[in-house]
């Protein structure tokens, strides 16, 4: 209900005076209004613009500019970031820091996707790195790890473990994976089983011992997914050969999907309630079928319709209490 509307019900009512109705209708007019979400978004935005349209620029020109100076002018401009925001870093905790200002946040966003370009025009032009392509993605895990924790910043976190994902599977697979652009290995859906549980082990970590505990977030969505992907991947035989049984994939997965039910309850995040759902609901419907399969049971349409309705009414319900469902013991 809109404001003056309100205004004029409770007044109508006499649960308001006509004087108080008034001052609250003139603070309303009045009241400044936040461009704060909107400052960040158009920051967010031209930063990202920035450097597709530099990236572009230098592809157009890269003749009539020569390659010494577009290296200097990305790092002149890297550099520029990571001293902008290290001169407006605040004392490290382990808790939350409060920054003066979301510039700096974006300054080090800034200097970290320069540095990914660098990193890449050198490997191009250069080859610097060679065919030492852990190394060339262990470097940027490394250091945005180590700027994520520093500068407190989860953008920079989140592109920490996603070169640390990169890393670990350039370490694992076949450069002809890539190459062939077939990530279904058996030996790299096992790696992924793996990292995404640890990174969920991390994140519960960060929470539960409060270092860093609005981390957590980062940690367990990119974990839990990395972890329930290639393990439903395996479920369904993506793989040539399976890295893992299915009588202990199905109970991996439901146990992930109740954990991050709870998890979701603790942290009151639709999110984590949806990936609960989501993959738990997969994984029922999974052994669902395969008891009908077994069953050579007649009426198997029937129940089938049954089975999806019924779920499908179960989800909108817990979705429509989501609230209550949320809500703490």
């Amino acid at each position: 209900m809109h404001s003056d509307q309100l205004l004029a019900d409770l007044e109508a009512r006499g649960l308001l005076p006509p004087e108080q109705a008034a001052a609250i209708a003139q603070d309303e007019q009045n009241r400044p209004f936040s461009l704060h979400q909107e400052l960040r978004a158009a920051l967010y935005l031209g930063i990202t613009l920035l450097t597709g349209g530099l990236g572009v620029l230098l592809y157009q020109h890269l003749d009539e500019i020569g390659h010494g100076v577009i290296i200097a002018s990305m790092f002149l401009l890297m550099m520029a970031g990571f001293g902008y925001a290290a001169r407006h870093r605040q004392p490290f905790t382990w808790g939350q820091a409060v920054a003066p200002s979301f510039i700096p946040d974006y300054a080090l966003l800034l200097g970290c996707l320069l540095f990914l370009a660098l990193e890449t025009y050198l490997q191009v032009q250069y080859n610097v790195f060679g065919s030492r392509y852990g190394l060339a993605t262990m470097l940027p895990a490394v250091l945005f790890f180590g700027l994520a924790y520093r500068f407190d910043h989860r953008g920079v976190l989140a592109m920490g473990i996603t070169a640390l994902a990169l890393w670990v599977g350039v370490s694992i697979a076949p450069v002809s994976a890539f190459t062939d652009n077939n990530f279904f290995t058996t030996r790299l859906g096992g790696v992924a089983v793996l990292l995404g549980l640890l990174l969920t082990g991390v994140g519960l970590d960060a929470d539960l011992n409060r270092r860093k505990p609005h981390f957590a977030f980062t940690y367990v969505s990119l974990g839990a997914n990395l972890a329930l992907l290639a393990a439903t991947a395996a479920l369904f035989d993506f793989y040539p050969q399976p890295f893992l049984p299915k009588v202990v994939v199905v109970p991996l997965i439901l146990a992930l999907s109740v954990a991050l039910m709870w998890y979701a309850r603790r942290t009151q995040s639709y999110l984590f309630l949806l990936m609960g759902l989501l993959y738990g609901y997969l994984i029922v419907s999974y052994l669902f079928f395969r008891a009908l399969e077994f069953s050579h049971g007649a009426g198997a349409e029937l129940i089938i319709t049954f089975y999806f309705t019924l779920s499908a009414v179960g989800i909108i319900l817990l979705f429509v209490n989501g609230k209550k469902f949320l809500r703490r013991i």
